[in-house]
């Protein structure tokens, strides 16, 4: 699958770096910290959006105060390996509002996601769910965070 790329100069570059750390930021405050007007400024965000560059904004919540601090990693190995197979497991996981991110691997897993649960137990009711949604997984593995060190939705870029 072919992603088409946006050549970014220096100025998106660092509208993007702002947004990334402060989506509620204004047009105007924006343009000013970019050294733009307001109009060149929002046709900018207009094509970063457009291009989707700019997939979404959101508020980012902390999973401590919304009673949700219970990390885990799930490692998947499957014996089937099929097209419809591997459709069906997509379209089961991405249903489950527990699942943070969903990865297919290369390495000694086929799949891997990080879940988000309130505790033990409500991971013990996610991974029941799992397992019973799903034939032909060989292999389920979690391991837990017991500490997050590091945490950013900010990609890293380059000026």
């Amino acid at each position: 699958m072919e992603v088409e790329r946006l050549s970014l100069d220096a100025t998106d570059r660092a509208l993007l770096a702002l947004l990334q750390q402060d989506g509620t930021l204004s047009l105007s405050d924006l343009a000013e910290k970019v050294n733009l007007t307001t109009t060149p400024c929002w046709k900018r965000l207009k094509k970063l959006e457009e291009s989707g560059v700019i997939e979404k904004r959101v508020a980012l919540l902390s999973p401590e105060k919304v009673d949700l601090a219970f990390t885990a990693f799930v490692m998947i190995k499957t014996c089937d390996h099929s097209h419809d197979w591997y459709h069906h497991f997509v379209e089961v996981v991405s249903e489950f509002p527990e699942v943070m991110e969903f990865y297919r691997m290369a390495g000694e897993f086929d799949y891997m996601m990080k879940v988000q649960v309130k505790d033990m137990a409500c991971f013990d009711l996610f991974y029941k769910k799992l397992v019973n949604s799903v034939q032909g997984l060989s292999d389920v593995t979690s391991t837990f965070a017991m500490e997050p060190l590091k945490y950013t939705t900010a990609l890293p870029l380059v000026p």
